[in-house]
């Protein structure tokens, strides 16, 4: 059984008349990358302000690391970047990464040159951060938060400001912590298919409250994800369908186009098939409903924002 890092039971926050989070309910795993998708005054951040102890809850019960009590001591283990995190702009990276190690009781100096490499910006030298893009404040944010070596991070918006190749790599970045630091990740972002590439569990919030908790397994298999496929031959590529691959789950449309909703990683075995029966393949490619729509389909129309 998976442990968990990170729980909360029941989880409220309201401000006078206003519920900000109502009765939410989620769990991560270690090891995950949980997406946390919502639209704008969601509760997102609420959320994420309670996880890491910069708000307090109305109600409810929060479970850090298996303990529900002395929580501070388990969000040691917790490194954050919430909206953008105080930089002296007046010093460089390195000289703000040793004012967060000294107050944090960080013992050595490497783990800061470890932490620049780590996020690109090692070569940055003697430059101010006043004179920083915003992406490269970005990436010295997410410097802060790994100073440490933490266990659970929890970024808010992380690519806010970085270019595509940026952006490709954080990600790589990210799976990286995950797959040789063992390090869980809480992802919260307004880019749906950054997440969609990245996350291996999703959260939905909408109006304080969660709406579902799926795995990006479950994603997938609800979203509906097909082979888009059209030959020269349509009547002939089904016949070779249904007898030679042994595919019964496919729907054919009225402009020749055929869905199938199996065998999605065997497109290879498909297309060599076809075309050993004569068939030319115009057009072959995996599809399904974007997390924008199914985002949009599950809090009922709702536009994203």
């Amino acid at each position: 059984m998976s442990e968990i890092i990170c729980q909360t039971t029941e989880l409220c926050k309201n401000y006078k008349n206003f519920h900000a989070l109502q009765n939410v309910n989620f769990s991560i795993n270690r090891g995950e990358i949980y997406g946390l998708v919502g639209e704008n005054g969601a509760g997102k951040s609420t959320l994420i302000r309670i996880l890491t102890g910069l708000a307090f809850k109305s109600s409810g019960i929060i479970t850090l690391f298996g303990k529900t009590d002395h929580l501070q001591h388990e969000r040691t283990k917790i490194g954050c970047t919430i909206e953008m995190p105080a930089l002296y702009k007046d010093m460089t990276a390195k000289q703000n990464l040793e004012i967060q190690r000294v107050q944090r009781g960080i013992p050595g100096k490497k783990c800061i040159s470890k932490t620049l490499e780590l996020v690109g910006l090692n070569n940055t030298e003697k430059k101010k951060v006043n004179n920083f893009s915003l992406g490269m404040k970005q990436r010295l944010a997410l410097a802060v938060a790994l100073l440490g070596e933490p266990e659970f991070l929890i970024l808010d918006e992380p690519v806010n400001g970085l270019d595509p190749t940026g952006i490709i790599e954080l990600r790589e970045l990210l799976k990286r912590l995950v797959r040789e630091n063992h390090v869980t990740i809480l992802i919260s972002s307004h880019i749906l298919s950054e997440l969609n590439q990245l996350a291996t569990c999703y959260g939905f919030l909408h109006h304080g409250k969660l709406l579902k908790q799926i795995t990006a397994k479950e994603l997938n298999e609800q979203c509906r994800r097909h082979i888009k496929l059209k030959t020269d031959d349509t009547k002939k590529t089904v016949t070779v369908l249904e007898e030679q691959l042994k595919i019964k789950n496919f729907s054919v449309y009225p402009n020749n186009f055929i869905r199938i909703y199996e065998k999605l990683e065997e497109t290879h075995t498909i297309s060599k098939t076809l075309f050993s029966n004569g068939i030319v393949v115009e057009e072959m490619s995996v599809q399904g409903e974007e997390l924008e729509t199914y985002f949009e389909n599950l809090i009922g129309g709702y536009k994203y924002v």
